[in-house]
């Protein structure tokens, strides 16, 4: 698995992320499956994406590498790093580069996923956008 040749699930998520297709990315998740989010913060995947969706006018995901690896519990992880050109809903360019890091359950597919980046810059043009603190 490198960044030309990327696990199938990492193809999936950035597709249905760029293309803001919530059945498509929603499909890639467990049942109660949890997002930890440093701008929306925890929330289940079933209204995490809802939200960023409508807070997104556009996205260009341009992949920068993936790991592979296991909890101590034994569950599959899996991190994709990825540059996210992040366009809010009046079209303010808000781009960040971001680690996903999945914990997939034992059919594969998201039970929780940890999105980490520096906010710093991405806050404040998120909060003039949508008025949200």
């Amino acid at each position: 698995m490198t960044a030309d040749d990327p696990h199938p699930l990492v193809t999936a998520y950035l597709d249905a992320l760029g293309r803001s297709d919530l059945d498509a990315m929603l499909a890639l998740f467990a049942d109660g499956a949890i997002v930890h989010s440093p701008l929306y913060g925890e929330l289940p995947a079933t209204e995490f994406y809802p939200g960023l969706f409508a807070d997104t006018s556009a996205a260009t995901l341009t992949l920068l590498g993936t790991m592979r690896g296991a909890s101590v519990d034994g569950a599959e992880l899996l991190s994709f790093w990825f540059h996210f050109d992040w366009r809010l809903p009046d079209g303010t360019a808000a781009p960040f580069e971001v680690i996903d890091l999945a914990e997939l359950d034992r059919d594969g597919r998201i039970r929780s996923i940890r999105i980490v980046y520096d906010t710093v810059d991405v806050r404040p043009a998120f909060e003039d956008a949508t008025g949200r603190r």
